[in-house]
């Protein structure tokens, strides 16, 4: 497979000839190390500081959303946002078994179980289709909502990934889940700056979540945010993630079970530095993306690319292979040769606690946990 000492030999071309090439790096080439100084001389270093809002601030801008709440990191943020659309112990959510496992334990720590379905095959993320023929065989409207026939568990959210930054079809997956009455939380983590018909991806849903892990396009070391359209849901998820904890100049009155979820403020003052390069790490994203996609054009193998109406913000890159003894050869032989590259995820229901919850067919699902595999991707 010559095209292997090929792909190592391009990224060496453009990621240099380091002996170890990452996956993905952040990229610090801004006001990080002002703004972190800033918050240590102001000693406000933890949960409260001016970078705190001014992080919400620029999120609420950059989602085009009404609110943005900043949390510890993107799994709290899910878990938050589930409990905000109102899953309760004992419900069922939709969502995809091709996917992080932070999006299904998210699920579980609300008490309520993942439906697993499948994704479409050129997006990688919650088919609508699937979404659809699953409801229609299973789902029965009620005057609280919808409700699984099978289990009697009501359905009360349907949780989509926009897989690697490549939006999903959300607009009919929106237009699905409203004909059931199943609110729409956006997984996001891997998706800001994508755009979907011109909208940000994670400003379709009734929340969206996102991720500033020290791996995502924009990093905050560990970070992240809840963006939501509703001011009263806004609120509440800020009281949640603050300990549930009454404003007051000194008593602690906390008046529900909330978390202790708050993104520290020396955290934000790395994100608010990152936010204001994401449009350079957006065009130098496609630029790379373009090298790929001419390069993988002589060798047959298939690179992913955004799709029409769509903005993605090539967070990771993606190749697809021809089959799962091709994509275990390229991942040994390219990291062996000190170049990172890795498998999408184990389908969910593959893992030992999730091996007993509802799945459908996976036909796509399974096909690309076969194929596609991960190149490196950093700004460059």
């Amino acid at each position: 497979m010559s095209y292997i000492n090929e792909t190592i030999s391009f990224v060496r071309e453009i990621f240099g000839s380091k002996d170890f090439i990452p996956l993905h790096e952040p990229n610090f080439s801004g006001r990080e190390k002002e703004y972190v100084l800033d918050t240590i001389n102001s000693t406000f270093v933890s949960s409260v500081g001016t970078y705190v809002d001014r992080f919400e601030e620029f999120m609420q801008v950059r989602t085009q959303t009404a609110r943005a709440i900043a949390v510890v990191n993107g799994t709290s943020g899910l878990q938050v946002a589930l409990r905000l659309a109102g899953v309760e112990r004992g419900d069922e959510v939709l969502t995809q078994a091709l996917t992080f496992i932070a999006t299904a334990n998210a699920i579980v720590y609300n008490g309520a179980d993942p439906i697993f379905l499948d994704v479409d095959r050129d997006t990688m993320g919650l088919s609508p289709d699937a979404v659809e023929a699953f409801l229609e065989e299973h789902g029965e409207l009620r005057e609280d909502g919808c409700f699984n026939k099978q289990t009697g568990n009501k359905i009360s959210a349907c949780l989509p990934m926009h897989t690697f930054g490549f939006p999903v079809r959300i607009n009919k997956l929106i237009n699905v889940c409203k004909s059931w009455n199943i609110p729409v939380v956006e997984d996001a983590a891997e998706s800001l700056g994508s755009e979907f018909k011109g909208k940000p991806t994670g400003s379709f849903g009734k929340l969206g979540v996102f991720s500033f892990n020290g791996n995502k396009i924009v990093t905050s070391g560990g970070g992240g945010a809840i963006v939501t359209n509703d001011e009263v849901l806004g609120r509440r998820g800020k009281h949640l993630t603050t300990t549930a904890k009454q404003p007051h100049s000194y008593e602690y009155i906390h008046d529900e079970i909330g978390y202790n979820y708050r993104m520290p403020n020396i955290n934000a003052a790395l994100a608010c530095a990152q936010l204001e390069n994401l449009d350079i790490f957006l065009k130098k994203k496609k630029k790379l993306a373009g090298k790929y996609r001419l390069f993988f054009e002589n060798t047959g193998l298939r690179f992913r690319e955004e799709l029409p109406e769509t903005s993605a913000n090539y967070w990771l890159m993606c190749l697809e292979l021809q089959n799962r003894k091709d994509r275990d050869r390229f991942l040994a032989e390219t990291n062996e040769a000190g170049v990172m590259t890795r498998p999408i995820w184990q389908l969910m229901f593959k893992l030992p606690m999730f091996e007993s919850c509802y799945r459908d067919e996976q036909i796509n699902a399974q096909y690309l946990e076969e194929r596609i595999v991960n190149i490196p991707s950093s700004v460059k």
